[in-house]
């Protein structure tokens, strides 16, 4: 069996990317691979026999820690020789990278590049593309201006509207550009076809680019009931990207109860927008986003980003949930119309309200949509498909 190195920036829960990674070790492991995993510290990494060698961790802070954090996107001496440490020790067949940008760098794709080691990295956003990750001017826009120019990053001040991390922000775009990147790196995974056509627009190789969704340990969604309330579910970060706002202005229109489950920046000025049909729960670990999934008539992704592949979508349909999408990035490429939930226009609070209302009365197989999903995304089909990827 091969011997696989992970990579990812944060190595707890704290979002898609992360998860992924865990996911990933844990299939991997479970194939009888080696493997071993590289991060920043940070006080909710999980413990591994690898801890020893992730560098320090890099927050934004004044002084030191400002220098020490605008330094950390280059790859500095740290990274390198503890990452060399780490290869000299597992001696990995392959290298799978996830979001390594700022608080790791590609510095490390280059290392085991040069040392012949094969480098696959899954694309979990549009950094490559776009300074900002997520292609929002400001954070608002939907822009592609830095697909053909960087220097846009600074005329918009896209980055935290600080100029200062806007300059940092484009100095890394140029170092790390598409071929420098293109270079160190034999196959770039993107879990849509979306993110491909993007990776296309940004002049990347083609032949290097593989669509390989993502997938989930679907154990954790059994379920034997599909009984229903009549009520409604949102389960992300409440922020901006989300639409969250946009759904809040649609469900104050209608009488159905709708499920607010996350934290964010926009809590507070949600909740006191919400009416009394918007019930705002907060953070919930699994087993609570698996009991109001389970129970809701659908789930609502109403994003105004280009997501990439979302996992609140596949979770809600491999338990058997129903979801109503915005038609914006990849999130159309899981939603099969009125089979597994329907889209609305990104943005457009009355589309929103009217197929909210659709989706009340509209019938679905609960239960076929669960088995339907839970064999499209299983690991085991993923593993398959990865390990061709791989070349083992």
């Amino acid at each position: 069996m091969a011997r696989i190195l992970v990579a990812n920036k944060f190595y707890y829960p704290r979002g898609g990317d992360c998860v992924y990674a865990m996911n990933l070790v844990d299939l991997l492991q479970s194939h009888g691979h080696e493997v071993a995993v590289f991060a920043m510290q940070h006080p909710d990494t999980l413990q591994t026999k690898w801890n020893d060698y992730f560098p320090s961790e890099v927050k934004l802070s004044l002084g030191l820690g400002l220098f020490k954090t605008a330094l950390r996107p280059f790859g500095t001496n740290e990274v390198r020789r503890k990452f060399n440490v780490l290869l000299d020790r597992f001696q990995p067949d392959i290298v799978h990278l996830n979001n390594i940008h700022t608080q790791l760098s590609p510095v490390i794709a280059e290392l085991v590049h040069q040392r012949g080691i094969k480098v696959v990295w899954t694309l979990h956003d549009y950094k490559l593309l776009c300074p900002r990750y997520d292609c929002l001017r400001n954070g608002k826009v939907i822009c592609e201006d830095c697909f053909i120019d960087k220097i846009n990053v600074l005329k918009n001040n896209c980055m935290k509207d600080s100029l200062f991390a806007s300059y940092i922000a484009y100095k890394e775009a140029l170092s790390w550009n598409r071929e420098r990147l293109e270079a160190c790196t034999d196959a770039f995974i993107c879990p849509s076809q979306f993110m491909m056509s993007e990776m296309r627009k940004g002049g990347f190789d083609e032949q290097k680019l593989h669509v390989l969704c993502n997938f989930l340990d679907v154990g954790k969604c059994d379920k034997n009931l599909y009984g229903k309330e009549d009520l409604y579910c949102f389960v992300g970060r409440l922020s901006h990207e989300k639409g969250i706002k946009t759904l809040i202005k649609a469900a104050n229109q209608l009488l159905y109860k709708l499920i607010v489950i996350g934290d964010g920046p926009l809590k507070k000025e949600l909740e006191s927008l919400g009416k009394s049909n918007v019930e705002f729960v907060g953070f919930k670990q699994w087993d609570d986003i698996k009991r109001f999934v389970c129970k809701a008539k659908f789930c609502v992704v109403p994003s105004e980003c280009y997501e990439n592949n979302p996992f609140a979508i596949i979770e809600s349909q491999c338990l058997g949930t129903p979801v109503l999408g915005a038609k914006i990035g990849g999130i159309p490429e899981l939603i099969k119309d009125k089979q597994e939930g329907m889209l609305f226009e990104s943005g457009n609070v009355d589309d929103l309200k009217n197929k909210i209302e659709v989706m009340f009365n509209q019938s679905f197989d609960y239960e076929t949509l669960a088995k339907r999903a839970q064999t499209k995304f299983c690991a085991g089909k993923y593993y398959e498909q990865l390990i061709q990827i791989y070349g083992l």
